[in-house]
């Protein structure tokens, strides 16, 4: 059963930091382009970090360059999302999104919540 389980959301000032993991299960990690996407009430779902299956490339969405950092650990399955200097308009149910390049093949976790309040 393929699973992705988000965790580390939570409330945060300001300027606060916060660290997303997203732990893989039931599919072959390693071979899965890992994203995280976010969406706000009454807004999209936008992608905000990818990183390629082994960890070589990244990339941001322009509004979180400089203050987020998307990475992996293969042997542990997991994907990780730093957020630092968080702003309010960061706050936003965060997803986990894998997908493999050659078949499309892709799944999403259920999410994790990030305020960012005084």
């Amino acid at each position: 059963q393929v699973q992705l389980v988000e965790s580390g959301g939570g409330l945060v000032q300001p300027g606060g930091s916060l660290r997303l993991s997203c732990a893989a299960s039931g599919f072959s990690f390693s071979n899965y382009v890992m994203s995280w996407y976010r969406q706000a009430p009454g807004t999209l779902r936008e992608l905000v970090a990818t990183i390629t299956s082994t960890g070589g490339s990244t990339d941001y969405a322009d509004s979180v360059k400089g203050r987020i950092t998307i990475s992996r650990d293969n042997a542990r399955n997991t994907v990780y999302l730093q957020m630092n200097s968080l702003r309010a308009e960061d706050a936003a149910l965060y997803y986990c999104h894998a997908q493999q390049v050659e078949t499309r093949r892709a799944y999403w976790g259920q999410g994790t919540r990030v305020t960012v309040s005084s």
